[in-house]
């Protein structure tokens, strides 16, 4: 049976589990999808040494810190310089991992359809792993961003710098922090107050389908749009990374 599973912490629940685990008996597939919560990425050499994995998801928070314990980088994954699947080959006799980064797939086809002539620029709120493939995607279809995290530095805004001329400005804003995130009503803190009917509010998380975020977005009459979409592209696109 082949073993497959997603690296995180915390691990409570994962669509990936779900989604593969139900898509292996659908198709009479011998296989198995786990969770595999690790406290600290340290204990990444010694997971893949004591179980023989076909493929692997990484989630927050470690689609960055995972990069130096694997033996090579896909070009995308190179680039944005995170990692969200793994693929293992044994075919030397010991284990060699690769790291791919699917979520740029899984965005950008999710994302381009609702763009609308005015969506020149974009806020990326949060500056972990998963903003680097939103950030790769807007670069490559020329969207100017800033990122725009609790804590100013040269290379991001903090959310005080939000003003209502620079909201007016950026009218795709893009959730990329774990806020809003079940079960916890939480959202970023943005001047929603600036927020109008020619902006597009994205939001990575899934769950609940409509975080506050998307709700206080909607509320000022912007189009809004949770991470479903994204996750299903980007599934589907480990799963061809895994097999290829």
């Amino acid at each position: 049976m082949k073993q497959f599973g997603i690296i995180g912490f915390p691990l409570s629940s994962s669509f990936s589990m779900k989604h593969f685990n139900e898509k292996f008996d659908q198709e009479r597939i011998d296989a198995q999808y786990g969770l595999f919560p690790i406290e600290n990425i340290e204990l990444f050499p010694n997971l893949i040494r004591n179980t023989q994995f076909s493929g692997m998801n990484v989630t927050i928070p470690y689609k960055q810190q995972v990069i130096p314990y694997l033996d090579e980088l896909d070009d995308t994954a190179q680039k944005i310089g995170a990692v969200n699947v793994i693929k293992f080959d044994y075919s030397s006799g010991k284990v060699k991992t690769k790291g791919y980064n699917s979520d740029a797939i899984g965005f950008e086809l999710s994302l381009l359809p609702l763009l609308k002539t005015h969506h020149t620029k974009a806020l990326i709120l949060g500056t972990g792993g998963a903003s680097k493939a939103v950030a790769y995607v807007l670069t490559k279809n020329n969207i100017d961003f800033a990122f725009v995290s609790r804590t100013k530095t040269s290379a991001n805004l903090c959310y005080k710098d939000l003003t209502k001329a620079l909201m007016e400005q950026y009218l795709l804003i893009i959730n990329c922090t774990p806020l809003g995130m079940y079960p916890v009503d939480e959202y970023p803190d943005i001047p929603y107050e600036f927020i109008g009917k020619h902006h597009l509010l994205y939001d990575l998380i899934y769950n609940p389908p409509k975080t506050l975020f998307l709700a206080k977005g909607e509320a000022k009459g912007a189009d809004i749009k949770n991470g479903l979409d994204m996750l299903l592209a980007q599934a589907k696109g480990a799963w061809e990374v895994w097999n290829s």
